[in-house]
């Protein structure tokens, strides 16, 4: 029986609990507000024996977790994104015969045993993100099953490394970020991807995860690694490549050149972000390897030198973003053949030379502009104004002068909400296709003043 996605206000029909033949009722996407244990008691006739499929995600349901033991059929179990609260008692159970089991993005709290989980060798997808959950399980405990999906984002898993995974032999999709875990990763742990399934999904950022990372030869591919905001140093591993998105943002990695410059050609990465971290010298001058590169994110490191001539081979390339190293010398006047580019951002360095006037004939779908805080001098081209989808420019403590051109009052498009800007662009994976977006209100600052009436966004010409 499916009802969802309507507006039934309520809880369920006790009639329901005496459909003795009832396998699958999905009430998802509703305005349900009843109490659990209630609806639970609801189905607590025959239908607990035959019930297969209870999908009540998205609703406003409320109260605690009863014990779920007695529907001895039930395989799938949908509660996410509901009003759940209250701790999870140490004695209920799950069904034995259930394969999934989503409670994420409710308000539960305690602890999860290994007692919870007993006898419930069929488990296949388990989500309990967002909830305010400890997993805490016996020394050496094998977990009777093999999951698919591991999605436990901001449950408490740590302080060190949680061991019961090393059993867990094929999944596909791992989501272990903001854990409280703070630890070295096992060796074991970056061993078994190359066993995985291809397509691998993992995020475990947002911990306190240590160590360098070995190089491990890959046979699969990985969909999305997100490693951000842990303390990993030393080099960046080269299969790390094999990656469609990637970000290793906010570490202590120090040294790309393998990662950048190894041997063979990147079909499949499409967004890099290296930002944050403690990679020094020039930037590697190898950049044709990358063939799909669509978003590039270097801010915030400690390059110095040339911004490299083969960055002009990311023909597909929409944004750049260099910002707060060291770079010198004038931007390549070949990055004039990156003509997707929808933002350059190249704050904080020490670029020099006269503004480029190509970067307006050239980059004409750039909406954000931003070369503040280097040694740019002389005036400001007219060429500038071709770029007629501007919606930050920054141009900041610069050395230029002179008269602003006039044609700078037909950026119409500053004037416009960019609260939801985003940019998206195809990918081609051969066993995938499709489309992935990015946000450009995430990625960018804007200088703003205020007057006694409204809030204005400016383009600012500060000189130095």
């Amino acid at each position: 029986m499916s009802i969802d996605l309507n507006n039934f206000e309520g809880g369920i029909r006790k009639s329901f609990g005496n459909a003795c033949a009832l396998r699958s009722l999905d009430m998802s996407q509703n305005s349900l507000s009843e109490e659990f244990l209630r609806i639970i008691h609801y189905l607590s006739g025959c239908a607990r024996y035959s019930l297969e499929k209870l999908y009540l995600d998205m609703n406003q349901i409320n109260g605690t977790l009863p014990d779920f033991s007695t529907f001895t059929s039930l395989k799938e179990l949908y509660l996410s994104e509901n009003k759940l609260n209250g701790e999870i008692p140490k004695d209920i159970q799950f069904p034995p015969q259930l394969e999934k089991l989503d409670m994420g993005s409710n308000s539960l709290k305690g602890v999860l045993s290994d007692y919870h989980f007993a006898n419930m060798s069929k488990l296949q997808e388990l989500y309990l993100s967002d909830n305010s959950l400890a997993l805490s399980f016996t020394q050496n405990w094998v977990p009777p099953f093999q999951l698919l999906i591991i999605n436990l984002r901001s449950c408490k898993l740590g302080p060190t490394f949680p061991k019961w995974l090393q059993t867990q032999n094929k999944y596909d999709i791992i989501d272990i970020s903001n854990a409280s875990i703070s630890d070295i990763v096992p060796e074991w742990f970056w061993a078994k991807l190359p066993l995985l399934n291809d397509w691998l999904q993992m995020n475990i950022s947002y911990n306190n995860l240590q160590g360098i990372i070995q190089n491990f030869p890959q046979k699969n591919h990985f969909y999305e690694m997100s490693l951000g905001s842990n303390q990993f140093e030393g080099p960046i591993p080269l299969f790390l490549r094999d990656s469609f998105l990637l970000d290793l943002s906010k570490n202590k990695f120090s040294d790309s050149i393998l990662f950048l410059c190894g041997n063979g050609t990147i079909e499949t990465l499409y967004q890099l972000d290296l930002s944050h971290n403690q990679l020094s010298v020039q930037i590697p001058d190898c950049w044709s390897h990358f063939k799909s590169l669509t978003y590039l994110d270097m801010s915030h490191n400690k390059f110095s030198g040339k911004v490299p001539t083969s960055m002009s081979s990311l023909f597909d390339l929409q944004a750049l973003l260099l910002r707060n190293n060291n770079l010198t010398n004038e931007i390549p006047f070949s990055l004039r053949s990156c003509t997707k580019l929808v933002m350059l951002d190249l704050v904080e360095n020490k670029l020099t030379r006269p503004f480029p006037a190509w970067i307006g004939s050239n980059l004409k779908e750039l909406k954000i502009l931003s070369l503040g805080s280097n040694n740019f001098y002389g005036t400001l081209p007219t060429q500038i104004c071709y770029i007629k989808n501007i919606h930050l420019l920054d141009l900041s403590i610069n050395n230029l002068f002179g008269q602003i051109p006039k044609c700078i009052n037909s950026f119409v498009a500053m004037t416009q909400n960019v609260s939801n800007d985003y940019h998206q662009y195809r990918y081609d994976l051969g066993t995938m296709s499709g489309y992935n977006l990015y946000f450009l209100n995430d990625l960018f600052y804007v200088e703003r003043f205020k007057t006694n009436v409204h809030e204005q966004w400016v383009v600012s010409f500060k000189k130095h």
